[in-house]
């Protein structure tokens, strides 16, 4: 988890939901002010969910699902958003719960603070200063059991312990950490996932259908199918940055977005590297049908000062007609709209770049243009990190209308890192940081 670099206090104001009663219960929510235009961009207005105890909405979704939920509040579902038809209102998606890392004998351990925590797809609604939760979808097994968001496999996934850091927790073959959404036609939902990483398919109510993995992943143990359909190459994602951007076409393919570079053939080499992947997708097929090479610009043009070439991400891909995508280039303080285009003469999928044994590696080129990759072109549409009044962390961007983008923040449930995240009762020291959603006019649409 990273710091935030800005975000506000929280105020505590009531407003109605259309949920049922048990849920309702659990919810407040509040708005802030619109922030002052700045540059050609400019933000026409923000809203911002206010306080709701994370035990109260996981319980009232899954009854005892929640013993403790150590003060924390519903945040995390700027993971990602996505129009839900109506005026205001959208689909988001928590990823995988509260979670930290505080240092032991020198060695970080990562803490879940709520393990029994569900991820879930949450609609909310925008009304003025307002983010109103007023539907929440918890994920569920196909018996019906909570997916939690613990780590799937040991030696893998990173080893998950209690909030203190003190007592290790078990792994979870069913657990996700959830990412970007999409609801398609038949009203289904589809993810992503970091762990894996993977592509999830999720009926109406939240019950996972199908979840596909990498080649050779070999999850066992996972009450729900499992299927092995993408590049194997993908097993060598770097850790807590598997797939987190996720579009849709309008002939119903997807596309998902790795984080950031795969760690081919080490983890220096993934740390150092500027190209990353999109993969193209039919649900038709089941399968892969695409892949393309996509470069950050360098991170102190992306986030001016940093020089951290790992700290670049891809957090949001948006689908804008036809093969065209929004991509969101970020850091944790910096946020950049690309705009490409998906075409057959950049797919390098099936090729030397998929075999984990070339030498060197799609991410150890230094240009890989000049290596012959049809590396994917790209134009600025708007850089947010010079937009006056947009928050960090930047995870959801979604298509209002033709010249409007609709922006979601991931607070981090409120957590920071190290010990100081808990009291001596251990209870939540929050971070302040609330979950906005920010309208932003581009001057000359998309």
């Amino acid at each position: 988890m990273s710091p935030h670099a800005t975000g506000r206090r929280r105020a505590h104001r009531s407003v109605a939901t259309g949920l049922p009663v048990a849920l309702a219960a659990a919810l407040l929510a509040v708005g802030t002010a619109t922030a002052a235009p700045s540059g050609d961009a400019r933000v026409i207005s923000t809203a911002a969910l206010g306080r709701i105890p994370l035990g109260a909405l996981s319980n009232a979704l899954l009854p005892g699902s929640v013993a403790d939920d150590h003060g924390v509040d519903l945040g995390g579902i700027g993971s990602d958003i996505f129009p839900a038809g109506r005026k205001g209102e959208y689909w988001t998606v928590t990823d995988r719960g509260p979670n930290g890392q505080i240092k032991v004998d020198g060695t970080k351990r990562r803490t879940f603070p709520v393990p029994g925590f569900d991820p879930a797809i949450v609609k909310i609604r925008v009304s003025g200063e307002t983010v109103e939760v007023i539907d929440a979808l918890p994920l569920t097994t196909s018996s019906g059991k909570a997916v939690t968001g613990l780590p799937n496999q040991k030696g893998r996934d990173e080893a998950p312990y209690t909030y203190d850091a003190k007592t290790p927790l078990s792994y979870d073959p069913d657990g996700l950490d959830t990412e970007g959404i999409v609801q398609a036609r038949d009203k289904s939902f589809w993810l992503v996932d970091e762990y894996g990483p993977s592509l999830v398919h999720v009926s109406p109510r939240g019950k996972v259908l199908t979840r596909y993995v990498p080649k050779g992943l070999k999850l066992t143990g996972a009450d729900y199918p499992a299927v092995e359909a993408l590049p194997s190459v993908l097993l060598h994602r770097k850790t807590n940055r598997g797939f987190e951007g996720l579009a849709q076409l309008p002939g119903g393919d997807l596309v998902m977005a790795l984080q950031s570079p795969l760690s081919l053939p080490d983890t220096a080499a993934g740390e150092a590297s500027r190209t990353t992947r999109l993969l193209r997708f039919s649900p038709r097929e089941g399968a892969v049908t695409a892949e393309y090479a996509y470069r950050f610009d360098p991170v102190g043009v992306v986030d001016p000062g940093e020089d951290d070439t790992s700290e670049l991400k891809i957090s949001s891909v948006v689908a804008v007609g036809g093969d065209r995508l929004l991509v969101e280039e970020r850091t944790d303080r910096a946020a950049r709209l690309q705009l490409v285009r998906l075409g057959h003469k950049a797919d390098i999928q099936g090729g030397p770049w998929d075999d984990d044994t070339t030498s060197p590696s799609l991410e150890q080129l230094d240009d890989p243009a000049a290596a012959g990759v049809p590396v994917l072109a790209k134009r600025l549409v708007v850089d947010l990190g010079k937009v006056s009044g947009v928050p960090g962390k930047i995870e959801g961007v979604a298509r209002v209308d033709h010249d409007t983008l609709a922006l979601i923040n991931d607070n981090d449930f409120g957590m920071t890192d190290g010990a100081g995240a808990f009291d001596a009762q251990g209870r939540l020291v929050d971070s302040g940081i609330e979950t906005t959603v920010t309208y932003v006019r581009l001057p000359k649409g998309l």
